[in-house]
């Protein structure tokens, strides 16, 4: 599933210096669905999301500058794949058999993620396992990416939040979501869910464009030392821990 989500990230095709430094910009969108919780909020300034505080930490400890420029999933992915875009978030896990392709690269992996089909309570033995989907109509967020997609027929909605109200309005009878972010939207809508059959589970990662690879040793020594002090699990923590709480 590609979120943004994706929360996508580029880098400029062309090594743009900054008040007369060698410390390349680095453009990024971290904008998802809108309403991808825990990692992207909106109009949150004090918890903007895990991966929007994340983002410029990371890149300060890359020593790489970096500029934020929302944009939609659709227009993310359209842009990595004409290489405007230089990179981007997303979980190989989220991509037929793991594989990003010949034109990126990736880095060490950033954090769990998962995601679980997503039903109504007294459906839930329906979605059991992956294989009911196949043929079926399957709520999917327009611009995401699902590894399987060629399984079952997509039927798009803006956000993980219009998921939830398509399938209590009847709708769709199952969907894909991610495990935190189902669970905040149910909650904050008042509408419960019940998960089905795992879709995906793997990491968050950077997925390189090819020719920018020279970047990836030190976006891989940020990724260490984040998680080394503690920072990606504080951010973890906070940003779960309120969603269980809400």
């Amino acid at each position: 599933m590609g979120r943004f989500l994706l929360l996508a990230v580029a880098l400029l095709s062309t090594c743009v210096l900054a008040n007369n430094s060698n410390m390349p910009i680095l453009k990024y969108s971290v904008s998802g669905s809108s309403s991808w919780y825990p990692y992207y909020i909106p109009n949150n300034p004090e918890s903007p999301g895990l991966i929007s505080e994340l983002l410029p930490q990371l890149l300060s400890r890359a020593k790489i500058q970096g500029q934020n420029i929302p944009l939609p999933p659709n227009r993310t992915n359209q842009a990595l794949d004409k290489g405007t875009l230089d990179f981007d978030i997303v979980s190989p896990s989220w991509f037929e058999h793991g594989d990003f392709g010949p034109l990126f690269v990736q880095s060490e992996p950033i954090m769990a993620i998962k995601e679980h089909l997503i039903t109504l309570v007294q459906n839930q033995s329906q979605w059991a396992d992956m294989s009911s989907v196949k043929g079926k109509e399957i709520g999917t967020v327009m611009g995401y990416l699902y590894h399987n997609d060629k399984d079952f027929i997509r039927v798009d909605f803006k956000s993980e939040q219009e998921l939830i109200k398509a399938l209590h309005r009847g709708r769709i009878q199952a969907a894909i979501s991610g495990d935190d972010t189902a669970l905040y939207w149910s909650n904050q809508l008042k509408l419960p869910i019940a998960f089905g059959a795992e879709h995906s589970s793997g990491f968050l990662v950077f997925r390189l464009r090819k020719e920018r690879a020279d970047l990836l040793a030190r976006i891989n020594d940020a990724i260490a030392e984040l998680k080394a002090d503690g920072t990606i699990d504080q951010l973890i923590a906070k940003y779960t821990q309120s969603n269980s709480n809400e």
